[in-house]
């Protein structure tokens, strides 16, 4: 995901050192969230062996649902870092998101009423 591996002795207040029998050995910096956010579109474009703009739309939606599940939506500007690799807008992106909640909402529902009767 983007780390990097320092010696300990460069470690900053972010990074976390790892230690063996006591002593410090290793510091891994972690990337901002932003920057794994590229990674992962990258990871997802690998994947699907083309750019994330020339998927359909269902396979769009998907992606912004685990993205989603990822957390990818809390990163600043995550949505429109998204819509630009989808090659859709915001207000698309949006939609893909409340898509995906009215559809957990279905599924709440009908388990509801399926536990009831």
């Amino acid at each position: 995901m983007g780390g990097e591996i320092l010696p300990p002795d460069q470690a900053g207040d972010d990074d976390v050192v790892l230690a063996w029998e006591g002593r410090d050995v290793i510091a891994v910096r972690l990337p901002q969230l932003a920057d794994s956010l590229d990674h992962i579109l990258a990871a997802l474009e690998r994947k699907h062996g083309k750019p994330l703009a020339e998927l359909d739309r269902k396979e769009k939606q998907q992606v912004v649902k685990g993205l989603e599940a990822r957390g990818a939506f809390s990163v600043r500007h995550g949505v429109e870092t998204v819509a630009s690799a989808l090659g859709v807008s915001r207000f698309t992106v949006y939609n893909y998101i409340n898509y995906q909640e009215e559809q957990r909402a279905k599924r709440r529902n009908a388990k509801s009423r399926g536990d009831r009767e």
